[in-house]
């Protein structure tokens, strides 16, 4: 093995090559294992490292480059995450749940660095390591649709408060460190710290927002924009002394707004979570000494020991204090003690500081990794666990009456909530290009135009060119006619009015937009085109694309039969939410077009109650029966712990399945895999994605 090694060559570009490939295989290992990916980039460099295979070392330029890239980025892009709208709408509650979880932590944190003699600067930073919490659970809860939870958002917003204060202890702690604490150095800290942060979270929002405005469409630029920024606030944070993780999550939340829910955000959390952040995280594993963090673990047990109970007793003191002063049931109360357990982005970007600062010595740097691995496994399990029980308010699913009554009388989606409402004109987008599987499409158009005494606009796009008289262009627009008489023919045997439109853009997601706004369109009739290539993965690929930009809701299809040879329709239901019911709501919509029947199918983990599935099953009748749907609409419920299994299972026997579209998310700065892309490639009969405007 040692002459095989030595064979190797060194420097930074076979470093690199080695690092691509550990990020590329160990992650998806461990997740088949059901431990986080994080953790197998951990042991990876552990395994690659000094004690290890010695094929890499953290001291060289290129680790501590790399290194200091995903710190950033990780800090930036927990930032990033936080959903500012939820933190408005229940600042108050989340400033009192942040508090509480901040300080219950810091005091038991402070309180177990006494008992074991260290200082009082070791023992504050100590604490405030067990005072910030990461949100590994979030694509769980949405997953499980029930982010609108009150208690979920609450805890939500609760980050901002816990990792700026965290953060800002940090700062403290490193300057008393170097030799210069004071009382009026400590104030003069706090009041350029203030100054700094004013200057990055509003200047950079302002300048963010008129560049996005003046740039338009260029998500290359915008996407360095975002870039610039991060790195900006990064240098910043030094200049006035405190860390570089400082200005990185102050720059998340200043450009949170600028991006939104946009392609730019996914473009930017998709290279953090691929490339820069897991570089980090291996990194992370390079500079723990096996025998060290061993016998540090054996000689400092009861320290081990006191530092993750205090972190979890802690925790769930301040979730029980919410649930005395805010009302909330067990079930949430827990679920929001469960958000709050998993420490890994600021904590361990932080504990890596300290350490370097010579803060915190190498047993409790050991036990923060410790602290790591077992909240970031506990976190998210009792996460899924106590998020499976909750509910969304009644006054959420009603914010508008029409948000959950079905109409199928003239149907309409509202463009100023993004509802269903009911109009006399239904116009249907069918983008065509293929003509193998244009048929299909433009069959399912005029199958619900029809039906809504409607239109359906067959839309064809020739690629735009610099001059207008480009040859090539005249083709398309030739071949484009063709297809749109074909689109025509098509239309008139179903009875149903055709606006066809030619529209030359120079990207194909954009004009669909486009044409889709100019048209007042209700609805937009995609092709399914699988997402494979890596310029999809890295960019984006039409269907990605549409979701973000429409105005309108959007159907991507695969049909492997005729629409009207389609009469048995399964719709997977996790929970009862306005997206699911929409969903529903679609269903009930082309089941009246062509005498179909639908089937809801909830699967239920196997501890479920008899009780608790009547409950479900009466709430989701209740909602039903208030459809002036001619159909009626069957309930199945299994228990059964591998959803996406079950799912595959069922759709067999169905002509049609049909799943809610969402985007995927990202925690701590690594991907999670769900139900959805599990049933997309494993399924056989015929698919539609529904997805809502910005919804992806």
């Amino acid at each position: 093995m040692e002459q095989i090694l030595q064979q190797i060559p060194k420097g930074p570009i076979v470093a690199f090559t080695i690092l691509l490939l550990v990020i590329l295989i160990v992650p998806p290992i461990f997740e088949r294992l059901r431990l986080p990916g994080l953790v197998g980039l951990l042991t990876a460099g552990i395994f690659l490292g000094p004690d290890g295979l010695g094929v890499l070392n953290a001291e060289s330029e290129t680790m501590k480059l790399l290194s200091d890239i995903g710190k950033i980025y990780l800090m930036f892009v927990a930032g990033l995450e936080i959903d500012l709208e939820d933190f408005r709408r229940t600042k108050n509650r989340s400033l009192g749940f942040g508090i509480a979880t901040f300080l219950i932590p810091l005091i038991f944190g402070m309180t177990i660095g006494r008992f074991f003699n260290f200082g009082w600067n070791a023992s504050i930073l100590i604490g405030s390591l067990l005072a910030s919490h990461t949100l590994l659970g979030f694509p769980i809860v949405t997953r499980l649709g029930v982010t609108s939870n009150q208690a979920v958002t609450v805890t939500i917003g609760a980050t901002i408060f816990t990792d700026i204060a965290a953060l800002l202890v940090l700062a403290i702690c490193v300057s008393v460190s170097a030799g210069e604490f004071s009382i009026a150095s400590v104030v003069m800290q706090l009041v350029i710290l203030a100054v700094y942060s004013i200057i990055v979270l509003v200047g950079f929002d302002r300048v963010g927002k008129e560049y996005f405005r003046r740039t338009g469409d260029e998500q290359s630029n915008q996407f360095l924009f975002v870039l610039l920024a991060v790195f900006l606030a990064s240098v910043g944070a030094q200049i006035v002394n405190v860390d570089r993780i400082v200005g990185a999550f102050l720059a998340g939340l200043a450009v949170n707004d600028v991006v939104g829910h946009s392609p730019v955000e996914e473009k930017v959390e998709f290279v953090g979570s691929t490339l820069f952040i897991p570089f980090f995280f291996v990194n992370m594993g390079l500079i723990i000494n096996l025998s060290g963090f061993v016998s540090s673990l054996s000689s400092e047990l009861f320290l081990t020991l006191g530092i993750v109970g205090a972190l979890i007793s802690g925790k769930f003191l301040a979730a029980f204090i919410a649930k005395l002063l805010y009302g909330y049931n067990w079930n949430e109360t827990l679920t929001m003690w469960s958000l709050s357990l998993p420490q890994v982005a600021a904590t361990l970007a932080a504990a890596l500081v300290g350490k370097n600062a010579g803060i915190i010595t190498d047993s409790v740097f050991n036990t923060v990794i410790v602290l790591m691995l077992v909240t970031a496994i506990l976190g998210p399990v009792l996460t899924e666990k106590f998020g499976r029980n909750l509910t969304v308010p009644q006054t959420n699913l009603r914010k508008n009456p029409q948000n959950h009554e079905v109409e199928t009388e003239n149907v309409e989606f509202n463009l100023d909530n993004d509802n269903f409402i009911f109009k006399n004109l239904f116009k249907v987008v069918v983008p065509i290009y293929n003509p193998n599987t244009a048929r299909y499409l433009i069959e399912m158009g005029a199958l619900l135009a029809h039906h809504e005494k409607g239109v359906i606009v067959p839309l064809s796009i020739p690629k735009a060119h610099v001059y207008m008289d480009e040859p090539e262009l005249k083709v398309s627009i030739k071949r484009s006619k063709l297809l749109l008489q074909q689109a025509i023919t098509i239309s008139e045997e179903f009875q149903a009015q055709a606006q066809p439109l030619i529209r030359i853009d120079d990207d194909l997601a954009r004009g669909i937009s486009r044409a889709a706004r100019e048209q007042n369109a209700d609805l937009i009739v995609m092709g399914w085109s699988p997402n494979s290539s890596l310029q999809a993965r890295l960019f984006g690929n039409l269907i990605d694309n549409v979701f973000w930009s429409a105005h309108c809701p959007v159907a991507v299809m695969r049909l492997l039969d005729k629409p009207i040879n389609i009469h048995r329709i399964l719709v997977p239901v996790r929970n009862i939410t306005p997206q699911i019911l929409r969903v529903i709501q679609f269903a009930q919509l082309f089941a009246d077009t062509n005498e179909a029947a639908v089937t809801l199918l909830q699967v239920c983990p196997r501890k479920t109650t008899d009780k608790e599935i009547a409950l479900f099953e009466s709430e989701l009748s209740s909602l039903l029966n208030q459809s002036k749907s001619r159909k009626e609409v069957l309930i199945q419920t299994i228990r059964q712990d591998d959803v996406a299994k079950v799912i595959i299972n069922q759709a067999s026997s169905y002509d049609m399945l049909m799943l809610r579209s969402f985007r995927r998310r990202t925690a701590g700065g690594l991907a999670v895999s769900d139900v959805t892309s599990k049933v997309l490639s494993s399924v056989s009969c015929s698919l539609v994605l529904f997805g809502e405007p910005n919804s992806g």
